[in-house]
């Protein structure tokens, strides 16, 4: 029962996380209106963190639930052979399921929105683009959640200000998503989820980064505890 809450605390997240997205783009928007651009992108960043906030808390109400498969993998690379499997087979895919069914409803109810992120930039500088960004994110992530000092909120904060960062960085080239399953949503519903642009930019590039982040963080990081530890 508890890897069934899981997927549905997976599914639920991600279809959330698609339609919070949109909803903060159209409301912000609407109210106050393309006139007030440096008021209206201040607006947008300060939602985005308060929703990342949001989202950081659902994790821990539903003791592990995720949105990203980029998280989940990360997780996943340091477990046991069986979380790993269920990881890759069971919660990545109800992620990419639950964001395809958030862009459908999204389409459905407010077309105006737009088909998503765009590739701007060629394929092998948008993979590249995609892998900077989601290793460094990954590389982040893994620092705040090993054993530092620092609170939730402190390390949430840090955290949100991070993404809001290489997203604003990457927005204009790939979208700046590091999130392949929010992407696939949006492809899938556009019909081209399974191009090679999209294969390769949203996802090999991130999923490489990943392994790459988490082996390189445990060659750094684990030595340095280890001598800590024999120190004290």
């Amino acid at each position: 029962m508890g890897r069934v809450r899981l997927l549905v605390s997976d599914f639920l997240m991600s279809f959330m996380w698609v339609w919070s997205g949109v909803l903060i783009k159209v409301s912000v928007s609407r109210y106050l209106g393309l006139s007030h651009q440096p008021v209206l992108e201040a607006v947008k960043m300060t939602l985005s963190i308060i929703n990342m906030f949001f989202f950081a808390l659902l994790g821990i109400w539903t003791h592990g639930g995720a949105y990203n498969p980029l998280t989940v993998l990360a997780g996943a690379i340091s477990g046991d052979f069986s979380n790993f499997l269920f990881c890759v087979g069971a919660r990545i895919p109800t992620q990419v399921l639950g964001s395809i069914t958030g862009v459908r409803f999204i389409i459905d109810t407010i077309p105006e929105v737009g088909r998503g992120p765009r590739l701007s930039i060629d394929i092998h500088r948008g993979a590249l683009t995609e892998g900077f960004l989601t290793f460094a994110i990954v590389i982040i992530s893994l620092g705040l959640a090993s054993k530092l000092p620092g609170s939730f909120y402190r390390k949430t904060w840090i955290s949100s200000i991070s993404k809001l960062t290489l997203n604003i960085l990457g927005s204009d080239l790939t979208g700046g998503i590091m999130n392949p399953a929010s992407v696939m949503g949006w492809a899938y519903n556009r019909g081209d989820h399974i191009t090679k642009e999209h294969i390769l930019v949203y996802w090999l590039a991130p999923v490489k980064a990943t392994l790459l982040a988490v082996w390189i963080f445990k060659l750094l990081v684990r030595p340095a505890t280890r001598e800590n530890q024999h120190k004290n």
